[in-house]
């Protein structure tokens, strides 16, 4: 069993409250459940109102495969107007 860890630091920009970010970390979050089937949270920097910091998760078989999922949903973030990906890392227990 492998468990494909990854970490993410993201900013938002036109955050001028707790509740924007909250509304666009929520709307990430969703989205990126629903299309990869893995485990995300935002785990740091809660009370911040421009940054966030996402923990997703995923379980495989396959060492490769997790580090494929956790890939796209990098490429995934780095592409969303909402937010900006400032710096992320992977690891594999």
């Amino acid at each position: 069993m492998h468990i494909g860890v990854l970490t993410l630091s993201v900013s938002i920009g036109y955050a001028d409250s707790l509740k924007d970010k909250r509304q666009a970390i929520k709307s990430l979050v969703a989205r990126v459940r629903n299309k990869f089937n893995v485990s995300i949270a935002e785990v740091d920097e809660l009370d911040a109102w421009r940054r966030a910091t996402l923990g997703v998760t995923v379980v495989s078989n396959s060492a490769v495969f997790a580090t494929q999922v956790l890939q796209k949903v990098i490429d995934y973030i780095d592409n969303d107007a909402n937010v900006v990906l400032d710096d992320y890392g992977i690891e594999m227990i």
